[in-house]
């Protein structure tokens, strides 16, 4: 955003919009950590800006005291943040104690992190220091683009994104079941991209045994390695991958988690255990009950981002468990037609449409004549 598309803003909101455009530039790399932004100003210039690049590297705070040059010194200047400062150490010192060793004499934020070792001490510990601070500064910006983290914190389990290509018709397969390709190459690799930023990608082994995928990210060369390596996570409620399947053949190289259900021996689950699988043990096959024990269990892994692609069965069991935030429906420039062609959701459905969840739209990009529609589902807790 620039300040020629809203003059009106005020000098905080303009500069809290930086600090949040440049937190965005961590994505992919910073989770389970937050994306954070900063910038420093005084008299109207910006004197420093940096963002939490790496999970376990400086953050923000240090970054942008860090990019002030000798001459131009941090004392006496405004930090806008957009997510409350650590108070804590961790991984690296607290950030509190770099603003106030830096002489900021007042402090912008967006929002308080709820994360239980700061919420609210953050605030707190610099208002002690004598510095002021503003807080609730384009909160629900902040909230939108930290969603899956706070999703975390808050409730144990990772923000779920939803895949799907279908036909304009709404359609993810022919009657007979032929699906590819409905969207072109410039649709998969964005698919591709999307991969290389979460923390797992999982699916059901009706997928396993009907499609054989990899489920990894591979990108061309010319657009960078893979921000991160996403775990396969498989849905296993009586059966688990056969070891010949792309999945098993490469369990060595890359991730895989099984999620079986209590029908599933161990004897079945010898040979996956010695072709590199973890095993998670769920306590029935229920679906939603699946659901939400393998979420549970992710979160415990320190997963924020779950990318599901999986068939209509299991789409719609995660739809009937109320358990998809985020949706990536590609449109596909094709017609099937046919009633018995399945669509993108099974399961139970609702059953009026006053009962329907009710999504935003986020974003429409166009891909030569697909289309991609990004949608998240509104809630009270997430303001989206």
């Amino acid at each position: 955003m620039t300040d020629s598309q809203h003059p009106e803003l005020t000098l905080d909101e303009r500069l809290m919009w930086r600090a949040i455009d440049l937190a965005a530039k961590g994505q992919g790399r910073v989770e389970p950590n937050p994306m954070v932004g900063c910038v420093l100003e005084r008299d109207g210039q910006i004197l420093g800006e940096g963002y939490h690049k790496v999970f376990g590297g400086p953050h923000a705070e240090i970054e942008a005291i860090a990019s002030v040059t000798s001459s131009l010194s941090a004392k006496d200047s405004t930090a806008y943040v957009s997510l409350e400062p650590c108070c804590h150490y961790g991984k690296t010192p607290p950030c509190t104690e770099s603003l106030i060793e830096a002489g900021v004499k007042r402090v912008v934020l967006a929002m308080e992190d709820p994360f239980p070792k700061v919420s609210g001490g953050g605030a707190k510990q610099l208002r002690e220091a004598g510095i002021e601070v503003v807080t609730n500064v384009l909160r629900a910006e902040a909230v939108k683009l930290n969603a899956p983290y706070l999703k975390r914190v808050q409730t144990g389990k990772p923000w779920v994104i939803a895949k799907w290509a279908m036909t304009a018709d709404g359609k993810i397969a022919t009657y007979n079941g032929d699906s590819q390709w409905i969207t072109n190459e410039s649709s998969r690799l964005d698919v591709h991209q999307t991969r290389a930023r979460v923390d797992g990608i999982l699916t059901g082994m009706g997928t396993v045994r009907a499609d054989n995928p990899s489920l990894n990210a591979r990108l061309p060369s010319e657009h960078g390695a893979a921000s991160r390596i996403a775990d396969r996570v498989v849905l296993c409620g009586t059966s688990v991958p056969n070891a010949t399947s792309k999945l098993m053949t490469t369990a060595s190289q890359i991730p895989v988690r099984l999620m079986v259900g209590p029908q599933i021996t161990e004897e079945t689950l010898a040979g996956p255990i010695a072709q590199g699988a973890k095993i998670h043990r769920l306590e029935n096959t229920e679906s939603t009950e699946m659901i939400e024990q393998t979420l549970k269990i992710l979160g415990e892994e320190g997963m924020t981002n779950l990318l599901l692609e999986a068939g209509g069965e299991l789409l719609g069991s995660f739809f009937d468990a109320s358990s998809i935030d985020e949706l990536h429906a590609f449109v596909g420039p094709s017609l099937f037609g046919n009633p018995a062609a399945l669509g993108p959701l099974g399961g139970k459905g609702v059953e009026s449409v006053s009962k329907a969840p009710c999504l935003k739209l986020q974003s429409i990009e166009r891909f030569e004549d697909d289309v991609k529609l990004t949608y998240r589902v509104k809630t009270e807790q997430n303001l989206l």
